[in-house]
């Protein structure tokens, strides 16, 4: 399944999968959290936790403009994209199957009143992967992407 089918799919679960609590959701290859602030008011604060975490924003894409053409009924839908530029060049030039998995993403989406983020959980890339050398990357990023949910949720 899709990176992004995977989202959609649990974007449509995610009432009964996050439930309302306040701590992050982690199921296996995904990483999850629930905020009772607005798409617009969240969306400013994941932005800035991943340039405190030290990242750099590489893309927002529209995902709600896809959907609702094809049927879909969803609000705010967006993919944040962010990464570390010469940790990306050099991770792609070393290991080229990394690619499509590069630069790092978090869907973002409302939900009512709520809005709900997802990423990637980059520990899960070990057991894809088994590459011992890339351990302590996806283990940094599983750490970094955590520590910028939380923050995301702590403002609220």
């Amino acid at each position: 399944m899709s990176f992004f089918r995977t989202l959609l799919f649990l974007g449509l679960l995610s009432g009964s999968l996050i439930g309302s609590n306040s701590h992050a959701t982690i199921t296996g290859e995904m990483i999850m959290i629930r905020s009772s602030e607005a798409f617009p008011e969240t969306m400013s604060l994941l932005q800035e936790a991943i340039r405190k975490q030290g990242y750099e924003l590489s893309r927002v894409q529209r995902v709600d403009v896809g959907l609702s053409a094809k049927g879909y009924k969803t609000d705010k839908y967006r993919v944040v994209f962010f990464g570390k530029g010469k940790q990306i060049q050099q991770l792609s030039k070393d290991y080229p199957q990394l690619i499509p998995y590069l630069p790092l993403k978090i869907a973002i989406f409302a939900e009512g009143d709520n809005t709900i983020l997802i990423s990637s959980n980059p520990a899960a890339y070990n057991d894809l992967f088994k590459l011992p050398t890339l351990k302590p990357v996806f283990d940094q990023w599983f750490k970094d992407i955590t520590e910028i949910l939380k923050s995301v949720q702590i403002q609220n």
